[in-house]
């Protein structure tokens, strides 16, 4: 991971307090609340060392880059990019949402149910697609970046390089759909929270998010709950296999001490939280890792699902990757490079784990009442194939996802569960020390 780009939406501003629009311009300013936000997520950030730091050239984000960067402790100094500026909603600029829903009610309602059609004139009559042009900015950005820091991007076995990028809501979100070249179809899929830290990778394989959307820094463990259900995504501790490097599949390899360390920890993290039901695959490691999530919840029942049990590795179960590649060294390559075209000797392809994951994960979210929370426990690729789905990514993106041991991912359903889901955050490790998922790489 050659490059390490680190997000961060700029702090609670005053518009973003009395709930008006903002978008490009700059009439709005920090709160107190946001200046601490700022200065918290600084002190989040000291063990990263940053290479270069970018932040919009707006008020409200200036100010957050500059105060972290000072509570960071660098002596960095952000500079300010005009491609990360915030949408252009001059029309609305100023305006109060519900001010918004009164006049314009056509295109509010456009803005929340396809804001990619959303369509506005410029004073001089003419006419234009806020979101479309944002994301033509968002790629410019992106090369911008990749030139900029094509030396790290080079060399796939040097440290990483750290970025650190300071901007807005939607601009950090067609942001997050460039790099995982994902369509703006995608943009209501995603949240990005006020100081909010989201890590991605880069290298020459491809984009890999590291974690999105974490704000344990700021005091809670994750983003508010809105309307809607909420389904907590859990992989399980580690295991043996897992620091090894070696293949589990479908054998039943349980918890290690340090795994049930993790899955404790995950359950502290998760005690202030209100959950309803929980699930977890029939195997040991997750039941083990939701029992130790459950026990700061007595009396919630944990139900077993042969659906979330992990990829059926075949003949490759129990062997290191070194082992896999004297026997299957073409195979292994292709699991690597296109983890889609690979059916495993004598066990599963994604597609067919896709299926019957997506199938158990619908099924859950259609049984929960708005008001609900429910707890998932599963696996790496089950987990992966899940985020996936719901992300508008296909089966050959799983490498784009990270799944760290004990790791806490955040799906909402504010539509209900036939509606659009938001992945509201995910693989939050920082109950597991620190902003960075630290968690072992070994095999699924």
């Amino acid at each position: 991971m050659p490059l390490r780009i680190v997000l961060v939406r700029h702090g609670l501003s005053s518009f973003n307090v009395e709930h008006r629009i903002q978008g490009r311009d700059d009439l709005s300013s920090l709160t107190a609340t946001g200046q601490s936000q700022a200065c918290a997520t600084g002190a989040a950030l000291r063990d990263l060392t940053c290479a270069a730091a970018y932040c919009s050239p707006l008020r409200r984000a200036a100010e957050t880059a500059r105060l972290l960067l000072a509570e960071q402790g660098q002596d960095l100094v952000a500079e300010q990019a005009e491609g990360l500026l915030e949408i252009d909603l001059a029309p609305w600029s100023g305006l109060l949402r519900e001010e918004l829903r009164e006049r314009y009610p056509e295109q509010e309602q456009q803005w929340r149910q396809a804001p990619e059609l959303l369509e506005l004139q410029r004073p001089d009559g003419s006419s234009y697609l806020p979101l479309p042009e944002l994301m033509a900015q968002a790629q410019q950005f992106r090369h911008l970046l990749f030139d900029r820091h094509a030396a790290a991007l080079a060399d796939d076995q040097a440290p990483p390089q750290t970025v650190l990028v300071v901007a807005h809501n939607a601009i950090l979100r067609c942001l997050l759909l460039a790099l995982l070249e994902l369509p703006l179809s995608g943009f209501r899929r995603l949240r990005v929270d006020n100081c909010s830290i989201s890590v991605l990778n880069v290298s020459k394989g491809g984009v890999q998010v590291e974690s999105l959307n974490g704000v344990a820094h700021l005091g809670e463990p994750l983003p508010p709950k809105a309307s809607g259900a909420r389904l907590l995504l859990v992989r399980h501790g580690e295991t043996d296999w897992n620091r090894e490097g070696r293949f589990q599949g479908q054998i039943d390899i349980p918890l290690n001490a340090n795994g049930r360390s993790q899955a404790e920890a995950a359950g502290n993290f998760l005690a202030p939280v209100s959950i309803d039901r929980a699930y977890t695959s029939c195997m040991a490691r997750p039941r083990q890792t939701a029992e130790a999530i459950l026990s700061s919840h007595p009396g919630v029942p944990l139900t077993s699902s042969t659906g979330l049990v992990e990829i059926g590795h075949g003949l490759w179960e129990g062997r290191l990757e070194q082992e896999i590649a004297a026997g299957w060294p073409e195979l292994l390559a292709d699991w690597k490079r296109a983890p889609h075209t690979v059916q495993m000797p004598e066990g599963e392809t994604l597609q067919e784990v896709w299926d019957r994951s997506s199938m158990t994960w619908a099924r859950i979210a259609a049984s929960l009442r708005t008001d609900e929370t429910a707890l998932v426990v599963a696996h790496d690729a089950v987990n992966k194939t899940i985020l996936c789905g719901l992300l508008g990514l296909q089966p050959a993106d799983i490498w784009a996802i990270k799944q760290g041991n004990g790791g806490v991912t955040v799906i909402d359903y504010p539509e209900g569960p036939a509606g659009r889901p938001v992945v509201g955050a995910m693989n939050l490790t920082s109950h597991l020390g620190g902003v960075l998922d630290r968690t072992a790489a070994g095999a699924l």
